[in-house]
């Protein structure tokens, strides 16, 4: 009787040590997941704001020489994603490369281009180029928001693989461990008032 006692305890710890690793592990996948699909979202975010520069510079409410900076900026961001697409070494979207300069790139041309006159100028006319420029803060404070997500999600799958249980069980398995996306995604202060 007291060798099945101890089997039924044996077989519950088991049990239960099996059942906290699975649950540990498919936690971490999900992790995996959010930090992957959030990766993703800013991606689409940087497109967008790329698009709407590019409508700003091609609208004509800025002068030809503020229009070919911001062009070229928003040209090299939407080729940079059209790069990154193609390349097949990129390891599931963990790898944001040499984009983050880029991206900071284009922040730095709607900075310098997007002064408090030049805004109050656009915003007068009403047209196409306010359009635009309100596409742009939009688009700005969209970035802004899903680079803060990104981020949140891969500091909880690092917080989340630090753990020693995850650690000795191997419960990540073969996942590459996620980065940060660090670049500068400040709106111009003439846009935010």
């Amino acid at each position: 009787m007291e060798a099945l006692t101890y089997a039924a305890v044996v077989v519950a710890v088991l049990l239960g040590v099996a059942w906290y690793l699975s649950y540990n592990a498919a936690r971490l996948d999900r992790l995996h997941t959010r930090a992957e699909g959030a990766l993703s979202a800013l991606d689409a975010q940087l497109v967008r704001r790329a698009e709407a520069t590019l409508e700003l510079a091609n609208s004509g409410a800025v002068d030809p020489a503020t229009a070919l900076m911001l062009a070229g900026a928003a040209s090299d961001s939407l080729e940079a994603h059209n790069d990154r697409a193609l390349e097949d070494d990129l390891l599931e979207g963990q790898s944001f490369g040499a984009r983050e300069g880029l991206e900071s790139d284009l922040t730095a041309a709607l900075q310098a281009a997007l002064t408090p006159d030049v805004v109050a100028e656009i915003r007068a006319e009403d047209g196409a180029g306010a359009a635009a420029l309100q596409r742009v803060e939009g688009a700005g404070v969209r970035v802004q928001l899903a680079r803060r997500f990104h981020n949140d999600a891969v500091t909880d799958v690092r917080r989340v693989r630090r753990k020693p249980v995850v650690r000795v069980f191997r419960l990540a398995g073969h996942a590459e461990l996620p980065r940060t996306v660090e670049f500068d995604d400040e709106l111009p202060p003439a846009v935010r008032d």
